[in-house]
This record gives C-alpha cells, sequence and structure tokens, in this order.
C-alpha cells in the first residue's frame, strides 16, 4: 500500500516539475547562456588586455633604449608620445611622464613643462605627484618661489610621501635668491627629519654645513688643458717672428 501512494507523490512531483519548466524553462537557459557568454566575454577580454600590455611592455623598452642610448631625444619622446595614445593606462600614463623628461632632456623645455602641466591637471594621484616634482625642479633657477609654492602645494603636507623633496625646493629657492639664513635653517631643518630618504637628508645636511660656513668665491673653473697654450701662441709666435 504504501508503494501505491509513493509512486503518485512521485507522479505527481513530476508533473509539478514539468509544468514548472514550461512555465520557466526558457527563463533558465537564458539565464545560463548570459552567465556562459559572460564568462567567455571575460576570460576574452583578460587575453586581450594581456596581449596589449605585452605589446605595451615591448614598446616601452623600445622608446626607452632610444632614450638611453641615443642621442636624438627627441626620437625617444616621439615614441613615448605614440605609446601614450594607445597603451594600457598605466604604460600610457609612465610613458608621458617619460615624453615629459626626453623633451626636457632635447632641450624641448617650454614643451616638457606643458606636457608636465597637462599630466598635473589629469592625474590627483602619484602620476600627478611626480609631474609636480619634475616641474618644479625644471623650473627651480627661473620660476618665482611664490609660483613654485603653489605648484607644490599639494605636496607640501604632513601627509604627503612627496613632502621631504617639496622642502627641499623651496629651501633651494631661498638659497638661490639669497635668503641664506631662511636656506640653512631649512636644510638644517630636513637633514634631521629620520623618516626623509637618505639622499635628501645627505644633500640637505651638505648645503646647510656650506650655508654655515659662508658662501663666498670659489673661484672659476680651470681652463681646458692646452688653453694657455693656445691664449700665449700668437705671443711666441710674434718672438719667433722677430728672432
Amino acid at each position: 500500500m504504501s508503494d501505491i501512494f509513493r509512486e503518485v507523490e512521485e507522479e505527481v512531483r513530476r508533473d509539478r516539475y514539468e509544468r514548472l519548466w514550461k512555465q520557466y524553462g526558457d527563463y533558465v537557459i537564458a539565464v545560463a547562456a548570459v552567465l556562459i557568454i559572460g564568462v567567455a566575454g571575460y576570460k576574452l577580454w583578460q587575453h586581450y588586455e594581456f596581449v596589449e600590455t605585452q605589446k605595451a611592455s615591448a614598446a616601452y623598452l623600445q622608446a626607452m633604449d632610444v632614450a638611453l642610448n641615443s642621442p636624438n631625444k627627441a626620437a625617444a619622446a616621439s615614441l613615448y608620445a605614440k605609446l601614450a595614445q594607445s597603451a594600457p593606462k598605466g604604460y600610457a600614463a609612465a610613458a608621458e611622464l617619460a615624453e615629459a623628461g626626453s623633451l626636457s632632456a632635447a632641450g624641448k623645455k617650454t614643451e616638457s613643462l606643458a606636457l608636465y602641466r597637462r599630466i598635473i591637471a589629469r592625474h590627483k594621484d602619484e602620476i600627478g605627484d611626480i609631474a609636480r616634482v619634475r616641474a618644479a625642479w625644471m623650473t627651480a633657477d627661473s620660476a618665482k618661489k611664490s609660483e613654485l609654492e603653489e605648484l607644490l602645494q599639494p605636496l607640501n603636507d604632513a601627509k604627503s610621501g612627496w613632502r621631504y623633496m617639496a622642502r627641499e625646493i623651496l629651501a633651494y629657492a631661498d638659497f638661490r635668491d639669497g635668503r641664506l639664513d631662511a636656506a640653512r635653517d631649512s636644510f638644517a631643518a630636513l637633514s634631521n627629519e629620520r623618516d626623509a630618504p637618505v639622499p635628501i637628508r645627505s644633500r640637505a645636511k651638505a648645503m646647510a654645513s656650506l650655508l654655515r660656513t659662508g658662501v663666498g668665491d670659489y673661484g672659476t673653473v680651470p681652463p681646458p688643458p692646452g688653453a694657455e697654450i693656445e691664449k700665449n701662441a700668437p705671443d711666441a709666435q710674434k718672438g719667433n717672428a722677430k728672432k
């Protein structure tokens, strides 16, 4: 008797599943298809990104080789510019920074500084911070200190990892403008910052020491070998002629 009830129960359950499948089966198939297509698309995108990253890496290394080993720095800048237009986001940002550096090395200071300023305007992250530091050093000998302060203001903050570099540039601006006491104090304070990078502390210590002993006339660069001989050559020739 229990077998009969079990068979009836299974038949009822089967009929219920069939009705549910007829009613919702198309939706189940559609969801499954979307999931399969989504996974396949994601895998294809991953492969595409991998291929593009490999291409960008090779192009970046090629541009770097030109920048390091060729006297034609403008050619390196062109390669970096091309890469910045087509590479994935990370490589594109790095290529822009390298392009600006190559333009500067090629003597195109105006173009380089303009590109750094565009990078600063677009990037509010580490890329923009690097561009600020490089632009500040580029103009450290010509810009007013107030202009450097404005440029470096986002970095000259207690929470910024770039604050020590910003302070070094501003201390240099004081030194350049003849505010030697202020420069000495700034460099001395910077040299005592335990968290500052060692190279910055070393440079600051050297500058503070120099400013404590006084900045005087240290003479001129000696003439190249043979310059005195060439300078005196006409007199010698005159002497020979008189003889």
